[in-house]
């Protein structure tokens, strides 16, 4: 009886060991949600009950950044690996942004469809005996199931949800059986639970790229009379927004149950993510600078946590900078899956940082050589034409380093102690400017990240200055209103 006690025990700690070794993975990859929008970060309006749990069982950090400021490139690196030079999506589409006439420099269009014949982290979870979903937004290429995918639902090339959140919802795969008025989110929650337990006895991987929060900013029926009658909040006031947020984190809550229904929950690894930062008009990071779009750090810097049983002490939060090419090295050792061969990779793996470890300081970079037309005068972006012009990024440490290709502008932050990027320092700290610029510029040259250099003809200064003046005039209005 004593040795069937402990071989009892050994199978119960071999298991438990195995499932922490190989979990199953739910991967929530929001869209367009804020650093501040769940209420453990700080929003003082929205509500996220089941979100801050998971954050709170988890270690959350507060330094992980999107490895683009817009949702293409965002997720073209979350799947490759690789920093936007690489493979060259720099922009949802790649026609011009903004008045031609505002324009300095010829953008540097790029390309709008994920290399094929790039090895995604879904295809090395696949190969390693992972059955692999994605459930959401897609954005890459017509079809998601070449890129290491299992089955889809509702992805496609467009960057938003079908025809809106409620039915009907086009073409979308897998969505045409949606109940009528049923949110989409919750359709996808659905779905999400069927995956899970179509699988509860193999090991899977679940990309739930939802496409909450994106526009259209529409407000879900049955949630928008609470927050109409909810005390406005200083940082967020939305109603809409309150109610979109309110249903990804009811969905996400929903699929957790689940899997403590299945007694799925030790064997589950989840982590938690946004694609870049928030919808400008709709939301705030304060007090980070700027929003979606803008490579100042309410563009960039977004939530993240990780819940992993067995391997994550819950409670923690971890200040280590980290970025979305991270995730590729990162799912492939939390799965046991091998990194593909002669495909080059910038990322990181975090498991060890998951366990404790720290990580060798490391620059983080960002490449832009396009134009974002602003969404209105607000003030917050470095002019009020455009979110963002052409640039690239580098922080190293605690300082980040702005560079602009229209004229050669350098801003420079001690983001420890300036937060909001509202004091450059480039001036007064010169050799630290220059030694971030030339780390800069050399990781340009090894990754043969395209520089706009060409003038735009169709560029008039006076143009441009009387759109600023007016839209000046504009901001000035709105803010003694």
């Amino acid at each position: 009886m004593k040795l069937l006690s402990w071989l009892a025990l050994f199978l119960l700690f071999t298991s438990a060991s195995n499932a922490a070794e190989r979990p199953n993975i739910l991967f929530i990859f929001l869209d367009d949600f804020g650093w501040k929008d769940t209420s453990y970060a700080g929003s003082d309006f929205y509500e996220t009950p089941n979100l801050d749990r998971l954050a709170s069982e988890g270690m959350v950090f507060t330094n992980a950044y999107s490895a683009a400021a817009n949702c293409a490139p965002a997720r073209a690196s979350l799947l490759s690996g690789q920093y936007t030079p690489r493979h060259q999506i720099f922009n949802v589409g790649t026609k011009p942004r903004g008045q031609s006439a505002h324009r300095r420099l010829e953008h540097i269009a790029g390309t709008s469809t994920l290399d094929p014949g790039i090895k995604t982290w879904a295809h090395q979870l696949q190969a390693a005996g992972y059955k692999t979903a994605t459930m959401g937004k897609w954005h890459l290429s017509d079809d998601p199931l070449p890129y290491g995918f299992d089955s889809n639902v509702g992805g496609t090339h467009s960057g938003g949800p079908p025809k809106g959140y409620y039915p009907p919802h086009g073409n979308a795969p897998n969505l045409q059986d949606a109940p009528k008025d049923e949110w989409v989110t919750d359709t996808i929650a659905g779905k999400a639970n069927a995956f899970i337990k179509e699988n509860q006895d193999e090991s899977w991987m679940l990309y739930l790229t939802l496409f909450s929060v994106h526009t259209p900013i529409q407000a879900k029926k049955d949630l928008l009379g609470k927050y109409e009658a909810k005390e406005p909040g200083q940082l967020h006031q939305n109603t809409k927004m309150a109610t979109m947020i309110q249903g990804v984190d009811d969905a996400i809550g929903n699929i957790v149950t689940n899997l403590e229904t299945l007694g799925l929950t030790e064997k589950t690894a989840i982590l938690f993510f946004s694609d870049n930062g928030g919808y400008g008009p709709a939301t705030d990071m304060d007090p980070l600078k700027g929003y979606k779009g803008t490579y100042y750090e309410g563009g960039i810097r977004v939530p993240f946590f990780v819940k992993w049983p067995g391997v994550v002490e819950p409670g923690q939060t971890n200040e280590t900078p980290i970025i979305g090419v991270d995730l590729y090295p990162t799912l492939c050792e939390m799965a046991g899956a091998t990194m593909p061969e002669n495909q080059p990779a910038d990322g990181k793996s975090l498991v060890s940082v998951f366990k404790g470890a720290e990580l060798p300081e490391r620059a983080l970079y960002w490449h832009f050589p396009a134009y974002l037309q602003s969404y209105a005068a607000t003030g917050e972006q470095r002019d009020l034409l455009f979110r963002s012009r052409p640039c690239s990024i580098i922080r190293r440490g605690d300082f980040k380093l702005h560079q602009y290709f229209e004229d050669g502008a350098l801003e420079l932050y001690n983001l420890r102690e300036d937060l909001s990027e509202s004091t450059n320092l480039a001036i007064q700290q010169p050799e630290r400017t220059q030694e971030l610029l030339k780390e800069l510029q050399a990781w340009q040259s090894s990754i043969s990240a395209p520089i706009p250099t060409a003038p735009n003809p169709e560029f008039s200064s006076e143009a441009e200055a009387a759109a600023i003046e007016k839209a000046t005039r504009s901001a000035a209005r709105k803010k003694a209103n």
